[in-house]
């Protein structure tokens, strides 16, 4: 790609040079600010995310003020006016209305998908938000008499189409990209995870022979397994910090126990960790709430290291040698990949306790024999995270190009006038679509888990 033939010096805070044919005006000149109230009973509740406007999921807490709501049309964009929303933000391909805090824009004379590249490009989010104002330094506020004022780059209708359609082309290439990668990460976990359970349900010798486990889902287990409960090999452990005071804060996230910064202003903690109980190196943590909202997150961890975590989770001891922490960690852990705790809820229940599950039976080899499928499994695991990060490496990249070459584009680094592109579809194309979602080790979405951690707490 090239650079235009010539520039023009603007010198505005996020922009210095412009085509020479671009103008350069104020937002307000081209976009009004709908401010129609209505009703989330008349219509749909829409989400203003970092992929953009999305249908408000059924699970989402639902505002007490649903008839105190902004309408928003298709065509319209709408960006979360919050500094902690930052990037939330979007064209909205249908009809609906959001909450207050969003600002609402119809286009007056500008092509609706570009302002979505151009309000969604990363020079103009922090100009946007630099306008704001607010009395916390990190959360504020920036709303449309600040944002109506703030300069953006005008090329002509026939040249925004041009660059509409170079990026809907080359952000659904990546897109295509990025979600293969995805795949074979999702692939890989789910071997792993198969061959971890091979493992731990059966043994690592095929030709031993078997006996039914009485097990469901476990199916046979080799005759020299002995089938015990969880209260026989385990024990609750429940150790306050309220007379300890350890401050080496932990998280249970994506199925790894994990340091946590204490000090952090993410996320919701508590005034004092007293609440907050002592957990040891070999301990296995279980997340056994909002079991019936959240069926995506993993739910057991296992400590490596002395610390404290939220009281809400199920910490167990394991009692004598016969069964090995890690053994007991990786038989859990598969439990979880099969959804056994979901089944332990019942009905509409969204937590369960130790009393639910200390009967929950579980195949248990010789000792010798358990530390044999640790190192199984852990290199196992070894071996995968390797390659699922280096595939992690390869979608870090090309986001990366994407979210430069959209910013070149949209701005005018670059010149696609006379880049022939190819007939692509038409439906609504969002550049995050394949952007910042979390994938923990199991290949599964997870994005509330942490985000119930703080709940829980």
């Amino acid at each position: 790609m090239k650079s235009y033939a010539t520039y023009k010096s603007v010198q505005i805070p996020w922009l210095k040079e412009i085509p020479t044919d671009w103008n350069l005006d104020r937002i307000g000149l081209h976009f009004i600010e709908r401010k129609t109230k209505v009703s989330d009973k008349d219509f749909q509740p829409l989400s203003v995310t970092k992929k953009g406007i999305l249908p408000q999921l059924s699970t989402v807490a639902k505002s007490k003020d649903a008839d105190n709501r902004k309408l928003v049309v298709a065509s319209d964009f709408v960006i979360n006016s919050r500094s902690d929303r930052r990037g939330s933000s979007g064209v909205s391909p249908i009809n609906g209305s959001v909450s207050l805090i969003n600002i609402v824009l119809t286009p007056r004379d500008v092509i609706p998908k570009w302002s979505h590249y151009l309000f969604r490009s990363h020079a103009f989010i922090e100009e946007y938000y630099r306008n704001g104002r607010g009395i916390v330094a990190d959360l504020w506020t920036t709303r449309y008499s600040e944002m109506r004022g703030i300069f953006i780059p005008i090329p002509s209708r026939e040249e925004q189409d041009q660059i509409v359609r170079f990026l809907d082309w080359k952000v659904s290439e990546v897109n295509r990209f990025i979600k293969q990668k995805r795949r074979e990460i999702a692939l890989l976990t789910e071997l792993m995870n198969t061959r971890i359970k091979g493992a731990v349900f059966g043994g690592l010798n095929s030709s031993a022979g078997t006996k039914d486990s009485g097990i469901h889902w476990v199916g046979n287990i080799p005759d020299h397994w002995v089938p015990k409960v969880l209260f026989e090999v385990v024990a609750e452990q429940s150790n306050s910090n309220k007379t300890v005071h350890n401050q080496n804060l932990l998280s249970l996230s994506y199925g790894k126990i994990v340091n946590k910064d204490i000090n952090t202003t993410e996320g919701l903690l508590p005034a004092s960790c007293d609440t907050y109980q002592v957990v040891d190196d070999g301990n296995i943590v279980l997340r056994l709430t909002d079991l019936q909202n959240d069926k995506r997150s993993l739910r057991v961890g296992i400590a490596t290291q002395t610390g404290i975590i939220t009281s809400a989770y199920t910490c167990l001891k394991t009692r004598s040698n016969d069964v090995l922490p890690h053994y007991l960690y990786l038989l859990l852990h598969s439990y979880d990949i099969c959804k056994v705790f979901y089944s332990m809820g019942g009905g509409v229940r969204q937590s369960i306790g130790y009393g639910e599950i200390k009967r929950m039976p579980l195949p248990v080899p010789p000792t010798d024999e358990q530390q044999k499928i640790i190192d199984y499994c852990y290199a196992l695991r070894a071996d995968t995270d390797k390659m699922i990060s280096e595939l992690k490496c390869e979608i870090a990249l090309i986001t990366e190009y994407r979210t430069r070459m959209i910013s070149d584009v949209i701005t005018g680094k670059v010149d696609v006038r006379d880049i022939e592109v190819p007939d692509i579809a038409s439906e609504y194309i969002s550049e995050d679509v394949a952007e910042d979602e979390s994938l923990d080790e199991e290949g599964i979405t997870d994005e509330n888990e942490e985000v119930q951690e703080d709940a829980d707490d």
